[in-house]
């Protein structure tokens, strides 16, 4: 078993930067992939990133490739997401997710989530 603690969110504005941090418990964090999801309000559950379980190979959203960062530190069992360039429309909640059973733009096929961490970018 897995479990995830996502942190880091909060209020800031519109060109800033927060940083994200996820938490992991459980199973060898070294042994699966992870993403970070958004949801805003009456939306879906959208990928934003994810990172392949050696850190090696990342996959972003198109709309927050070059201004957000996905990593990770295996000895911390820890996973990242540095946000840069805030922009209102990436106002949402924030989830970490772990091991996809298959791609890893699919919410639906992440086995373990964290409870989610509210970031909200104001103009």
């Amino acid at each position: 078993q897995v479990q995830l603690v996502d942190s880091g969110g909060g209020l800031v504005q519109a060109g800033g930067s927060l940083r994200l941090s996820c938490a992991a418990s459980g199973r060898p964090f070294s042994t699966y992939d992870m993403g970070w999801f958004r949801q805003a309000p009456g939306k879906e559950r959208d990928f934003v990133a994810a990172i392949t379980y050696s850190g090696r190979s990342t996959y972003y959203a198109d709309s927050v490739k070059g201004r957000f960062t996905i990593s990770r530190d295996n000895a911390k069992r820890m996973a990242y997401l540095q946000m840069n360039s805030l922009k209102p429309e990436d106002t949402a909640v924030y989830y970490c997710a772990g091991e996809p059973r298959g791609s890893v733009y699919n919410p639906e096929g992440y086995n373990y989530w964290g409870q989610g961490t509210q970031v909200t970018v104001s103009s």
